[in-house]
């Protein structure tokens, strides 16, 4: 079997993965709107995925207020919930693992897409000059300049805790086999963790502490509303996503990671920075992770087969997120066994729309 270290068996928490490939989480926007709902077509796009050793679902609302991009889903309300459990079941009943990513997307939103169209909140009111997507009247995905936020008040910030640990449970009640918390990419809790949109003098601002506060707080929460050894975490650590620059700071990446460690939490995502034109991370800092995190550790970004299996073999993760890859292959896993070709992506259907680009990428039987 060609590349047998990726389909190796691994340990997630208490579960165990068939394969070491996983499908990163890829925000498609073609939830119901209004009410963030996510569609059955959902459901027959993640079931054609279930060779991967586990699924994460795309980012998902933890609050309407976490909301930034139309047409992504959320998980907050009863009718949300109810429709990702019939995804999850149609999952499951083809042998696949999901867990769910929540997010909240702070200042990476427009104010159109907020409730009562308020101005959307962050750590502070650090304009950063992205973008962000709304829906026009085909129901096509179209970027706008983000709405310049305001600072969380801690009574909003608190809020913000409740509602992931309130995600989490409804996640639980849907099936799903666990959740990730989004802290990566520019999000919310990385705009907290990142003294370039922190410029607060609170207890959530200044030093490092108080900035991986929130991050901490959400964790805890999350765990509070399930256990760790079904919460995950998504970060990424050095270099700038969403114009959010988290800078190239080891130390106290290696820092934050400590502390997640010792919520014994079931994995640790690093979403690596050169798949965003960034720097590649040395042997050293993976290494220095490796050394850090106990329990599993999954990586993602610009990976190739060969990377994915070198960085396995050196031990310095467990395993490889494929994601572009993911939405063009539904049958990834068995193209990487049989080293066939992959599919063409098609950039333009990856937001927003209904089939086309989604469930009718061919599998290799059908392939042409």
């Amino acid at each position: 079997m060609a590349h047998d270290t990726l389909f190796e068996p691994v340990k997630m928490g208490t579960q165990t993965l068939k394969t070491r490939i996983i499908m990163a989480p890829l925000t498609r926007l073609r939830a119901v709107e209004p009410g963030d709902v996510p569609t059955a077509l959902a459901g027959e796009y993640y079931s054609q995925r279930v060779g991967a050793g586990l699924i994460i679902a795309e980012a998902t609302q933890v609050s309407f207020q976490a909301k930034g991009y139309a047409g992504a889903p959320g998980v907050h309300t009863q009718d949300q919930m109810i429709a990702w459990k019939a995804i999850v079941d149609n999952v499951h009943a083809k042998g696949g693992k999901i867990v769910l990513q929540l997010w909240h997307t702070g200042l990476v939103a427009h104010k159109s897409v907020q409730p009562n169209s308020q101005v959307p909140i962050s750590a502070s009111d650090i304009e950063v000059g992205i973008r962000t997507s709304l829906r026009d009247s085909d129901n096509q995905a179209i970027r706008v300049d983000a709405t310049k936020p305001r600072p969380a008040t801690l009574d909003e910030i608190a809020q913000v805790v409740t509602d992931f640990g309130h995600a989490t449970r409804n996640a639980r009640k849907a099936g799903f086999d666990g959740i990730e918390i989004h802290g990566a990419h520019g999000y919310l809790l990385q705009q907290f963790w990142a003294e370039y949109t922190n410029k607060r003098t609170d207890e959530y601002g200044g030093s490092k502490e108080n900035r991986a506060r929130l991050t901490l707080e959400v964790i805890d929460a999350c765990i509070e509303a399930w256990d760790s050894n079904h919460v995950g975490i998504r970060i990424s650590p050095l270099g700038t996503f969403n114009n959010v620059e988290a800078g190239y700071h080891e130390d106290e990446n290696i820092w934050l990671i400590e502390q997640i460690n010792k919520r014994g939490i079931m994995y640790l995502h690093l979403s690596e920075p050169d798949w965003a034109g960034g720097t590649p991370y040395s042997d050293d800092f993976r290494q220095r992770v490796r050394n850090t995190f106990d329990n599993m550790i999954i990586a993602a970004g610009g990976y190739t087969v060969e990377k994915a299996e070198r960085n396995i073999r050196e031990g310095y993760i467990d395993a490889v997120a494929f994601g572009r890859d993911y939405i063009a292959n539904p049958d990834l896993a068995e193209r990487i066994r049989q080293d066939a070709p992959l599919n063409k992506q098609h950039p333009e259907t990856f937001y927003g729309g209904g089939t086309v680009g989604y469930t009718d990428y061919p599998f290799m039987n059908a392939a042409q």
